[in-house]
């Protein structure tokens, strides 16, 4: 049951306001999903992916094309040593471990899937270091696959806004894929990953420049600017 008020029309307007306001702010795509335009292979969408966790956007693009300089495919990243590997992401973070996982999961792609990303949410969450939000962007960016991709920012500012009431991001990805139709499961992600960079940060956000200011709850918000 999709909650009183929270109609298609709802969204439709919502996404449009917060797509103006991230170009107000002058933000552009995540850098996942520049990857993904420009490259448009799911095996560059996953590896991009593995490099982003915990990483600053500028830093992730930078690797990501420094690593595909040299490697586009499983079979000549494994030509590559873990060492250049490390190399090419830095200053990622935790580039030693995520090389490692890069070597590993293009070690399975080839072994197991014929050096092809699987598009499929289990078999992508079998390969090393691969969690939830990984194979959902990754069959969401990489193969257009309808799937609600939960990170920290989808998970706060859909709390925050009171479209679920959830602990997890695991939770909240339940939760939206009951209450918002799927033709905006694919958008929701970069939209909501830039919207929580620059205007509904983690702390303190900037609710002064949020279209929804006069309707958000702002649940879970002690202070805002």
């Amino acid at each position: 049951m999709v909650p009183k008020g929270m109609n298609a029309e709802y969204w439709d307007t919502l996404f449009a306001n917060f797509r103006h306001a991230i170009e107000q702010e002058g933000g552009v795509l995540p850098s996942v999903s520049i990857i993904a335009e420009q490259e448009n292979d799911p095996y560059r969408v996953l590896i991009a992916t593995i490099i982003s966790l915990r990483t600053k956007d500028e830093v992730t693009l930078a690797a990501s094309k420094r690593l595909f300089a040299l490697a586009k495919d499983p079979q000549s990243m494994l030509a590559l040593s873990v060492t250049q590997v490390e190399e090419a992401i830095y200053p990622a973070g935790f580039y030693k471990t995520k090389a490692k996982t890069i070597q590993a999961i293009s070690l399975q792609l080839l072994e197991r899937f014929g050096g092809k990303v699987p598009a499929a949410q289990e078999e992508l969450l079998s390969l090393p270091g691969v969690g939830i939000k990984t194979a959902n962007l990754t069959l969401n960016l990489g193969f257009q696959i309808e799937a609600i991709c939960v990170d920290c920012h989808v998970h706060q500012i859909a709390n925050r806004l009171g479209w679920v009431a959830t602990k997890t991001p695991e939770q909240t990805e339940e939760a939206l894929a009951s209450v918002m139709p799927r033709r905006f499961w694919i958008p929701l992600n970069e939209l909501l990953v830039r919207y929580g960079q620059l205007i509904c940060t983690p702390v303190s956000p900037f609710c002064s420049k949020c279209p929804e200011e006069k309707a958000c709850p702002k649940i879970g918000v002690t202070r805002s600017r």
